[in-house]
């Protein structure tokens, strides 16, 4: 998956200027996809370029014109031959496994603090999820299709997040005993 892909998804059938997709993103590509307001802007110019999407100028006084993107037909055209392509199994790359692997190296109440705040950040995501699933999805039995999609991947979000939570207490539990070898 690249960049372009998440954001002709999160463009969708909706006209959006590059700061009002960066927005957008910020608020619900960026539970599963990472990117700056630069890196927004730049695949944007990659995206124009290849004919994916296409800017329309809006004129507006005493600033310069603002662009609304959409995608055009080459751009759905890109993105449905990406999603027919098999998705492959993401990859842990978790700097924190790396540091509790050499752990040894340093005194046990450094990586178990560094635990802890990881357990703290994964409650805080956790509650915004539940949050946002509260208020967004209230009751799932009446969600069109299009939105059980979103749905889906705030669940996954929210496993995600109790799942990070549970390992950091058994590891906190586990390193916390004092049979060191």
């Amino acid at each position: 998956m690249s960049l372009a892909h998440t954001i002709l998804a999160t463009l969708g059938s909706e006209s959006y200027s590059g700061y009002d997709l960066w927005k957008k993103f910020s608020c619900t590509s960026k539970y599963y996809w990472q990117a700056t307001q630069q890196q927004i802007y730049r695949e944007l110019g990659k995206l124009e370029k290849e004919g994916a999407i296409c800017p329309e100028l809006i004129p507006q006084e005493g600033r310069p014109n603002k662009k609304l993107y959409r995608v055009t037909e080459e751009g759905i055209e890109k993105l449905k031959t990406w999603l027919l392509e098999p998705a492959e199994p993401m990859t842990i790359r978790e700097e924190l496994l790396v540091k509790v692997l050499a752990a040894k190296l340093i005194p046990k109440s450094v990586i178990l603090k560094e635990i802890e705040r990881h357990r703290q950040i994964h409650l805080q995501k956790l509650y915004e999820y539940k949050e946002i699933k509260e208020r967004e999805f209230p009751d799932i039995s009446q969600l069109s299709y299009e939105d059980k999609c979103l749905y889906v991947t705030l669940r996954c979000g929210i496993r995600y997040e109790t799942y990070r939570i549970e390992w950091c207490e058994e590891a906190i539990e586990l390193l916390s005993e004092e049979t060191d070898s």
